[in-house]
């Protein structure tokens, strides 16, 4: 089985003294149903992520939800050194609701704040059409330089994007919150890291 790195959550306990990386088992359950071999990575590694994706030689990588951008500049930093590490080895990459954001930010696209789109579900509309749960307080402020819009949500906020030149898609939903797994999230998936 080929390899997937995945970025991982900062979660800081003040009470400890402790800064933790850590990943949802259902999306590492998730990327292991799609085909593929989860391998988290850590958010300390600073200028050594590519020595360590050099190592590892993954096939894809997937930015994970969680944390809003700016708040951990250790997991930023992470993500954006994943991305430049994909975009030179031309490898795909799913990123999943802050990972899509992460995305976006990459590409010199802003967030904004939006209401109605935490912990409920909403239809989309576009290349992806069908209902998805959403967990996210910021959407685009636009469509990212060299992506094009793959869905929008019933108010019209960006839900779904892809790259024009590299294999990468944003989703803002959860595929790994779906019991059971989405067999069309499964599928896209396998169609983006093949």
């Amino acid at each position: 089985m080929k390899i997937v790195a995945i970025s991982q959550r900062v979660d800081h306990y003040p009470d400890r003294n402790e800064t933790r990386d850590a990943l949802d088992q259902s999306l590492a359950n998730f990327v292991t149903i799609c085909g593929y071999v989860p391998v988290p990575i850590p958010n300390s590694l600073g200028g050594v992520i590519s020595e360590l994706l050099g190592s590892v030689h993954p096939a894809a990588i997937v930015l994970s939800g969680g944390n809003d951008i700016g708040v951990y500049a250790e997991r930023d930093n992470t993500e954006h050194a994943l991305l430049t590490y994909a975009g030179e080895h031309q490898l795909p990459v799913l990123g999943i609701c802050r990972g899509m954001q992460m995305m976006a930010n990459w590409a010199g696209t802003g967030l904004r704040s939006v209401e109605g789109h935490v912990k409920l579900r909403h239809r989309l509309f576009g290349e992806i059409t069908r209902d998805v749960n959403s967990y996210h307080g910021f959407s685009l402020k636009s469509r990212p330089n060299g992506f094009k819009i793959l869905a929008k949500s019933e108010d019209g906020e960006i839900e779904a994007i892809r790259h024009q030149s590299l294999p990468w898609e944003g989703w803002m939903w959860h595929p790994e919150r779906e019991n059971p797994f989405m067999t069309g999230d499964i599928q896209r998936v396998k169609a983006l890291f093949s």
